[in-house]
């Protein structure tokens, strides 16, 4: 339990054909709790813009916030291979700017690896910030940076065209250097497809049981953020419900005067 997870580790479980656990963390809290808990890689996703701070995207997230975010997360890992992604624009313009950004996340936000969304185009700057030392997590099927270009959170690959292209842009990107690829809302057939032709691990969000591992969003996982009910995910707790009831008997108490107690009085 408490070996560090380096990216050998990684592509190590594929081999070895063991499941990994991925999760995502936006703050110390939950990254220390993640972390002792045992989860083999922690991602600080740009989906804290929807958790954290209530965008209907993660497009308005800057470089300035994740950085933030993976400097407070790292903070609490010790164990666990911390990943940070790379919010839009960061590294879609140029490939210096890519570099420049990545650095920025691995010097200032003491990650281990940088997450980027994209097929064959992003090839070119994967294969430069891999040469560099940086590496690389792909992650391919809904892309939540292209949510306006899709037309919304739809299933993506589900016919013949897409779903080759995939495969292609999977292969892609694994000569250019990435260590493992999310695939997210894909058909679980063409998951496995891809899985089976890879030789990095895959790691499944929406995307069926045969990916190599999952990942969810931690706070959909603990049952926090209940705005979004997507089909792919299984509350292991109900803690909103939890965390409303907890209040509402705070503010009784303190409106019936039973809270501070005099035991809880200096």
């Amino acid at each position: 339990m408490d070996k560090k997870v380096r990216v050998s580790t990684i592509l190590k479980k594929k081999a070895d054909g063991i499941k990994i656990t991925a999760l995502t963390a936006y703050d110390y809290t939950f990254g220390y709790l993640i972390d002792e808990a045992g989860v083999d890689l922690i991602l600080v996703g740009d989906s804290c813009g929807n958790v954290c701070a209530g965008h209907e995207t993660t497009l308005p997230v800057t470089v300035d916030e994740m950085i933030y975010h993976t400097r407070s997360v790292r903070r609490g890992v010790k164990r666990a291979l911390l990943v940070g992604d790379m919010p839009f624009m960061s590294y879609q313009e140029t490939i210096e700017q890519a570099l420049h950004n990545a650095g920025r996340f691995m010097k200032e936000g003491r990650a281990e690896a940088v997450k980027m969304e994209g097929g064959a185009h992003i090839c070119p700057t994967v294969r430069k910030m891999v040469e560099i030392g940086i590496p690389v997590m792909g992650h391919l099927g809904f892309t939540p940076q292209s949510v306006h270009e899709f037309g919304g959170y739809r299933v993506r690959g589900k016919d013949e065209q897409e779903a080759n292209r995939m495969k292609n842009n999977a292969l892609a990107l694994q000569d250019a250097g990435i260590f493992s690829l999310v695939l997210e809302k894909v058909p679980s057939e063409l998951a496995k497809d891809i899985s089976e032709s890879l030789k990095i691990p895959t790691i499944g969000i929406g995307a069926g049981p045969f990916c190599d591992g999952q990942i969810l969003v931690s706070y959909d996982l603990f049952g926090l953020y209940d705005k979004m009910n997507f089909k792919f995910v299984r509350r292991y707790a109900n803690l909103a419900d939890d965390v409303r009831k907890a209040v509402s008997e705070y503010c009784k108490d303190v409106w019936e005067g039973k809270f501070p107690s005099e035991e809880e009085s200096y």
